[in-house]
């Protein structure tokens, strides 16, 4: 673990896994440590990993101020993260929550960039959330699952708002459940700080028509990922997202749920590889 301090005097930790050229890895959640991300499926292999625990996650402190948990005001410790490790410009990772902070970087920091890669990011900082049709679909693709029968009912309930989260539909997130996934999930509510997740997703954090007009003029290439299984984001809305950049490029990979680094780690790892130059 290293640390920095961010501009208002926040400890913040990043860990480091692998060698090479950085590449910068936000975490989702939103508001989970980055520990979940484990080292990306080998990607560590390819990439010096920097996976940074955002603020009152992990290893990094609880700041003073907890509506700086707000995605907007967190790019402002992507940039003191970009500052401490004295790249001019850097590639990026992002993973489903933290893909909206990846955008709003992007959009405020569009030359210190060099490669973005969005990694089963729901696109909230667009205004393009998942909807539960489009996680319907995604879950009916499971039917012939042994779970299914169990799990359909309570998953319907939640998506209509009429029943609460319940783990026995947990395994519609994953593209395979197994002992895997289920030690993934097990370390979940410890990792997660669910204060600062309800406070991330704020709507004044985001200004929709400004960031899409931004991003339209951002210069680095993006590769944008998603599951098949997967049902927040689709492919689609994944297809979505990635037009709304001059310069991406979609990826869907086979039988992937929102986690496809534990799905098809060698798939995962190469394609996000090949990407970024380093096959």
């Amino acid at each position: 673990m290293q640390t920095f301090t961010a501009h208002d005097g926040t400890r913040l930790a990043f860990h480091v896994r692998g060698e090479g050229d950085p590449l910068v890895v936000l975490p989702g959640g939103p508001m989970r440590a980055s520990s979940y991300l484990g080292d990306l499926g080998g990607l560590a292999a390819h990439r010096r990993l920097v996976l940074l625990d955002l603020r009152g996650t992990g290893d990094s402190a609880v700041p003073k101020d907890r509506a700086t948990y707000r995605c907007d005001r967190l790019v402002a410790d992507v940039e003191a993260l970009r500052e401490h490790l004295g790249l001019a410009s850097m590639d990026l990772l992002a993973h489903s929550a933290g893909g909206s902070l990846a955008l709003l970087y992007a959009a405020r920091h569009p030359e210190r960039e060099s490669r973005l890669v969005l990694v089963a990011a729901t696109p909230w900082a667009l205004d393009m959330p998942a909807t539960p049709e489009d996680r319907l679909r995604a879950a009916l693709l499971r039917m012939d699952e042994p779970w299914f029968d169990e799990a359909i009912g309570p998953f319907r309930a939640w998506l209509a708002g009429t029943g609460e989260f319940d783990p026995v539909f947990v395994p519609f997130f994953f593209g395979r459940w197994d002992d895997t996934a289920r030690a993934h999930d097990a370390l979940a509510d410890k990792e997660s700080n669910d204060e600062a997740g309800g406070v991330f997703l704020s709507p004044d954090a985001f200004d929709p028509p400004a960031t899409r007009a931004a991003l339209a003029r951002c210069p680095a290439p993006v590769l944008v990922l998603a599951g098949e299984r997967d049902g927040g984001p689709g492919p689609e809305l994944a297809s979505r997202c990635a037009d709304v950049f001059p310069h991406a490029e979609l990826a869907v990979q086979p039988g992937a749920g929102h986690y496809p680094w534990l799905d098809d780690p060698r798939w995962f790892a190469h394609r996000v590889a090949a990407f970024l130059g380093q096959n």
